[in-house]
């Protein structure tokens, strides 16, 4: 269902250069190279990156560079394109459970239980828990762009050959869901780090509510079978909202990490509020709104 044309008929006479599922492939590559950046910098805090915290930092790069790869070798061969790119998911699955687990055990979790005000303590202080949980959404996100949806709007994905998989959800639907899942680790994630200043500002209640608006549209329209003009329209606006919080959120986390006067000093960066975690918003504002475009493959 071809979303954004419902809420705006005019939309149906333009034809955009790639599909939405390469939209997603392209959003996915990125997101694994933004996300190697920030665990970089999170991981440089304390002088020294140890062995095992490269991990996620060179896959991230190696997983961003083969997909933009996998895209180009998709416009001769998408079959060959489709199991490079299942490849590179499947191990970052892997680097997400074992980052996952890493934290979990950093936090001393896995020993004291997880309903306590020590492990609450644990949760906002120690190594994000939800951070490496990314590397297995943006992957889900990925594995479901890489299998082409015949018919459209059928929830069957081709495999290889003549075979395929039928999934409960089509793939519009599943794309808002997935959406509605990253909107609120994204969530999760903000308010473990604002609760380090106990919610005193009140810009951090911006992408709160922001957020809960973007994951309430978002489940909706995974949910709803034939949603109307209106829903989709307000699902938009929502996602905007996501987008504008991003870049305010950028720009007051960079302000905040300046000198009293405006210098740029580059420990305060590193040590201060987290300079790119805001851009989180704008990646979840995109992904809702690429969930409205025409599902047919580009021909």
């Amino acid at each position: 269902m071809y979303l954004l044309a419902e809420a705006a008929p005019g939309l149906r006479r333009l034809r955009p250069p790639l599909s939405r599922d390469q939209f997603f492939l392209l959003l996915a590559a990125f997101n694994q190279l933004f996300i190697a950046g920030d665990i970089y910098l999170a991981h440089s805090i304390n002088g020294t990156i140890k062995p095992n915290e490269w991990i996620p930092i060179v896959y991230g790069v190696l997983a961003g560079i083969a997909l933009l790869a996998a895209g180009a070798i998709a416009l001769r061969n998408r079959p060959r394109a489709t199991r490079l790119a299942n490849l590179v998911f499947i191990i970052g699955i892997a680097v997400g459970v074992l980052g996952a687990w890493l934290h979990l055990n950093r936090t001393v979790l896995l020993d004291s239980g997880l309903i306590s005000l020590e492990a609450v303590s644990a949760l906002i202080w120690a190594p994000p828990v939800i951070g490496p949980l990314f590397f297995i959404l943006i992957s889900i996100l990925g594995i479901s762009a890489a299998w082409v949806e015949a018919p459209v709007d059928s929830g069957r994905l081709r495999l290889y050959g003549v075979r395929t998989v039928q999934m409960p959800y089509s793939k519009t639907r599943a794309y808002m869901l997935i959406t509605a899942i990253f909107i609120l680790a994204t969530l999760i994630s903000s308010i473990l780090d604002h609760a380090r200043i106990r919610f005193d500002n009140v810009w951090v209640w911006l992408p709160v509510s922001a957020a809960l608006f973007g994951f309430t549209t978002s489940l909706l329209l995974g949910i709803w079978r034939t949603p109307n003009a209106g829903d989709i329209a307000v699902h938009a606006v929502a996602m905007l909202l996501l987008i504008l919080v991003g870049i305010l959120g950028f720009f007051l986390h960079g302000e905040s990490s300046l000198t009293a006067s405006g210098a740029i000093v580059a420990e305060r960066f590193l040590r201060g509020s987290p300079i790119l975690a805001p851009l989180l918003f704008c990646n979840v504002g995109v992904m809702g709104l690429l969930a409205l475009l025409d599902p047919r493959e580009a021909q």
